[in-house]
Parts: C-alpha cells; structure tokens; sequence
C-alpha cells in the first residue's frame, strides 16, 4: 500500500485549473499524480492528507510532446493528472 503522499505529488497551477477552484458549488482542484494511481488511490490519498470530503475523481494521462533542439529531436515525460471534486462547502488551504 502506497503513502498518500506517494500518489499525490503536486498540484498543477494553471489559469484553468485556478479558476475552477474558485466555483462555489463544487470546487474542482487539479493534482500531478503517479502514473499506477487509480481512482480509489486518489480519492483516499487526498481525504487523508486535506481532510475533506470528495465527490468525484476524473483522471486523464497527459502525453509528452514532442521537442526539437536544433536537428535532434525528442519528447517530453508523459504524465497523469486527476481532477477532484469536492463536495459543497468544502475547500482546500494551499497557504
């Protein structure tokens, strides 16, 4: 079994993302997670670590793009990213 800190590893601050947090009704926040991690894990691992209630999970594997340096070319990592939804009147504190 997993730390719920090996599956949640950073949260992902994008304009999107932020204003999502924001909403009142259902605030959505949006975690980089590891790449095993399935719905449950995620789910667990951050009612563990911010104690809050979530009401849905929603994962998505981003895929790397392609690079070009000069004649070389390459690709960026690949990785998972889970969007959480909190139940009404529940918020997260990043500060």
């Amino acid at each position: 079994m997993k730390s719920p800190y090996d599956i949640i590893m950073t949260r992902v601050v994008t304009e999107r993302s932020t204003h999502q947090e924001e909403d009142d009704a259902c605030p959505k926040y949006t975690f980089t997670v590891a790449e095993d991690a399935n719905k449950n894990d995620v789910r667990r691992a951050v009612q563990a670590i911010f104690k809050v209630n979530v009401r849905s999970v929603n994962t998505l594997v981003v895929r790397g793009k392609l690079r070009r340096l000069r004649y070389r070319q390459g690709r960026s990592s690949s990785w998972k990213k889970a969007v959480v939804t909190l139940e009404p009147g529940q918020r997260i504190d990043f500060a």
